[in-house]
């Protein structure tokens, strides 16, 4: 009998490192886990079928490595540049070994995507001013990878005078562009999503503490994030005969492309940063983890919320 330990891993999938040590031919072992060891025991012919130690370590290790989404496809809406709190979504996802699908409005989005985001990413373009675009959209990403198991939702847009001015200086036509693209962008592609994605799916859109404080210069998109929200409480009950979770992230202000268009934004990122619990801003990093872990199945009892993620920007 031969005995292996191997020390400080976590196992977030047990039955694959079952399947794992099947594979190698040592079907007749024991395992066994707690939060520190996992103590293989081997059949004393293990020898025999060509695995040392060495190995028995290098493919298990091998296991331990997967990430959280591993082998899930994600499509991604709203990936800008790679400071864009998409971009950092889609590092997330990357790095937790999910497969991404990107959308993008038109051809100049598509050059600057190529820029930065590799060849072997597919990308898909989706206009989502007009609903018919993100149902052909979705279409042709299922022609092609076929099902999805989740949609992040980083869109939106007000004119930036709507921003500049105050909110009665609007006009119902502005106020309308800011309430589509921002919000009715995210019932369509649940609304074409659900339809071509996996059950147990997840979409995740992105808001900010506008929807609920009035903050100076944000104004209409503010109106707009409360929409969003509101929406995101309602698609996830609308989507649960599917099992498909629907959740936001709040996230704290970032200095970003989308923040430079709020006047004043240096100060709202002063302001916003000086509110954390530590003094230091959130990052892109942080809020592409949260919304990596909401598109998980580890997130499974999370629906239809609002998280957080500012530092504790919002407790003051």
């Amino acid at each position: 009998m031969y005995g292996l330990v191997i020390e400080n891993f976590l196992l977030p999938h047990t039955s694959n490192i079952q399947i794992e040590v099947e594979l190698f031919g040592i079907c007749d072992s024991n395992i066994y886990f707690n939060d520190e060891h996992i103590l293989i025991y081997a059949v004393d012919n293990f020898i025999k079928l060509g695995h040392t130690l060495h190995n028995i370590i290098i493919n298990l290790r091998g296991v331990f490595d997967m990430g959280f989404l591993d082998n899930k496809k994600i499509i991604i809406m709203g990936v800008a540049n790679k400071s864009s709190l998409a971009f950092g979504c889609m590092q997330a996802i990357i790095n937790q070994g999910g497969q991404v699908i990107l959308t993008y409005q038109n051809d100049r989005m598509k050059r600057s995507l190529d820029r930065f985001v590799d060849d072997s990413v597919l990308k898909v373009e989706c206009d989502v001013s007009n609903p018919e675009n993100i149902e052909t959209a979705f279409a042709n990403i299922a022609q092609t990878v076929g099902k999805v198991d989740g949609i992040v939702h980083a869109i939106a847009y007000a004119e930036k005078s709507d921003l500049d001015n105050k909110v009665t200086d609007g006009t119902l036509a502005s106020f309308s562009l800011a309430q589509n693209i921002s919000v009715y962008s995210l019932i369509a592609a649940a609304k074409y999503g659900r339809e071509i994605m996996n059950e147990n799916g997840s979409i995740v859109t992105l808001t900010y503490m506008g929807s609920e404080r009035a903050i100076p210069n944000y104004n209409v998109m503010g109106i707009a994030k409360a929409g969003l929200e509101s929406a995101v409480r309602y698609l996830a009950r609308d989507l649960a005969d599917k099992n498909i979770r629907v959740n936001a992230i709040s996230a704290g202000a970032v200095k970003t492309l989308a923040v430079t268009g709020v006047k004043n934004h240096g100060d709202l990122i002063k302001m916003s940063d000086e509110r954390t619990v530590d003094g230091v801003g959130v990052t892109i990093e942080e809020v592409g983890n949260t919304a990596a872990f909401l598109l998980s199945p580890i997130a499974s009892g999370i629906v239809g919320d609002t998280i957080y993620v500012d530092k504790g920007t919002h407790l003051i």
